[in-house]
């Protein structure tokens, strides 16, 4: 292996170590920021149950490396170096995104980030390789990227955000009609 892959090995863990301390500071406070807000119950209280929860939500994970392995690009189309790169601009990506975010204190989530991370700096590399070659169109993107799994992974995504915001809407007028 070439030193400049052990070096993209090295930044890739140092960018994962970062990667895990901005997500999971980003999921304790979507955690906790209604329960804080509402007071509704002891500082104390809150934090532990909210420690709790971000430890079972992390045991039972199945992981985002999921998303990664199964889904978003077809490997068998790049090159190792090409794979590598994608890796990098994912984790760079992924990194100041959500750290811009936390910033900002604007809601994010690390799974949506990192889907759509995968699934650009996988377009840009067909685009690349595409422009270099001779006997490719433009249309040929599709070969690089899994597009079924994408659009079942994507489409998973904005189901579950109308199934929330929808069962959340009924849930509130239940509770405002029964309270009022």
């Amino acid at each position: 292996m070439d030193d400049i892959y052990i070096l993209m090995l090295g930044s890739l863990l140092i960018l994962a170590l970062i990667d895990l301390v901005v997500g999971v500071s980003n999921d304790a406070v979507n955690f906790l920021n209604s329960a804080i807000g509402s007071k509704l119950l002891p500082m104390r209280t809150i934090l532990i149950a909210a420690g709790l929860g971000i430890g079972l939500g992390a045991f039972f994970s199945t992981g985002m490396m999921e998303v990664a392995r199964s889904g978003i690009i077809n490997p068998k189309e790049f090159y190792f170096n090409e794979i590598m790169i994608i890796f990098m601009a994912v984790m760079v990506t992924d990194v100041l995104l959500l750290d811009f975010f936390n910033t900002l204190g604007l809601p994010t989530s690390t799974t949506v980030s990192v889907v759509f991370e995968l699934f650009g700096a996988g377009v840009a590399m067909a685009l690349i390789k595409i422009a270099v070659s001779d006997d490719e169109s433009l249309g040929d993107v599709i070969n690089y990227i899994n597009s079924e799994k994408t659009i079942e992974i994507i489409s998973g995504i904005f189901l579950s955000i109308a199934l929330a915001f929808t069962v959340g809407a009924i849930v509130q007028y239940f509770t405002r009609l029964f309270l009022t």
